[in-house]
Formats: structure tokens, sequence, C-alpha cells
């Protein structure tokens, strides 16, 4: 693994350090007036979500990991594993269903989606940013409501609740951006 200096360290670099392996979730640079400069590093472990906050001298060396993408077809779920198969190779992988947390009923048979690697180890799972789902259940719309913006309670056919417009009725297909578990437009 490549060795980096301590101010080399930017958000979204993955270390190997203290015997585990850590996003750098922000990191703020100090120069003092009175000696050398240090990086301050907030992390979180991507296997247990532990968090550290950690000081980088600049002549500190650290490992970087780089993590493999790698495009995975979802099949089907049982006793809390995700199934996923290569498309190129036809090899069956099982992710622990709370990788996804709460973005987990986003996650439709067939989908494809990212999966990060170290070595042969998955670390996260990254769904696909917008998806397609139906409106199942939502308020009836009021005369003047529209108005201003504002948004009504909708629940969805995989059983999630958000936020939509008031235009939107029941069995619409809409459009919800599963990064911010939100609704972006209809489809």
């Amino acid at each position: 693994m490549p060795k980096i200096n301590g101010n080399e360290i930017r958000p979204g670099t993955i270390l190997d350090y203290d015997g585990g392996l850590w996003a750098v979730v922000k990191v703020n640079h100090v120069k003092p007036g009175k000696g050398g400069a240090f990086a301050q590093a907030e992390m979180k472990n991507v296997r247990d979500g532990r968090k550290l906050n950690e000081r980088f001298r600049s002549e500190d060396k650290v490992e970087e990991v780089r993590l493999e993408n790698r495009d995975q077809q979802f099949l089907y779920e049982t006793d809390g594993r995700l199934v996923f198969m290569d498309p190129e190779s036809f090899e069956q992988i099982e992710i622990d269903a709370e990788l996804l947390g709460e973005r987990r009923p986003f996650l439709q048979d067939g989908m494809t989606a990212t999966v990060q690697f170290y070595g042969e180890e998955a670390l996260s799972v990254a769904l696909p940013q917008k998806v397609t789902c139906k409106v199942v259940e939502t308020e009836p719309v009021l005369n003047g409501q529209t108005a201003a913006k504002s948004f009504k309670p909708a629940i969805l056919d995989n059983g999630v609740r958000i936020m939509v417009p008031p235009f939107i009725g029941p069995d619409e297909d809409i459009i919800v951006h599963t990064e911010f578990l939100e609704y972006s437009s209809r489809a």
C-alpha cells in the first residue's frame, strides 16, 4: 500500500491506521505560529462505524488504501444477507443487509449496485443515485395548498414514508434520491 504524508490526507481518503480501515470524513489543516503544521482528521471505521479524531504531523507517514469498485447485480435477500452476482463471472457474494441501513428498501430485484471491495472483503454498497418508486398512499390536495411551496407525507410501495409535493397522488411513479431519501421528480 502506498504511504502518504500527513498533510496529503483529504476527505474521502481510506487509511490503514491503528489496526483498522478508516475513512476520513473531515480534515482541518492547521499551521500554528509555533511548532510544525498538522492535519486534524475526523475518521470513521468502515467496518464497525466507530469514530476517531487524530492529529497527523506533516512528516508522519500513513498507509492509504485503494478500494476496488465492482458493479454487482442484486439477486435476493436471505436471513439478513443480501446476495449479489458479478455480471461477468457470475460469481455470487453475500453482504450483510445492515450495510445499506435506511436505504435498504430501495434495493430492488435485478438492480445493479456498486460494491466497494478491500481485497475480497465487501465493505460498502452504493445504490444508484435515483430510483423509481410508486406512491401507494398520500393525502388529497386541498384548494389553495399549492400557492406556497409545501409538501405532504406519502407512503411508497417499499414501505418508506417520504414528503412529496401536493400535486402527487396515489398510484403515481416518482423518482426518489437514494442518498438524501427525498422526492426528486415525477417518473
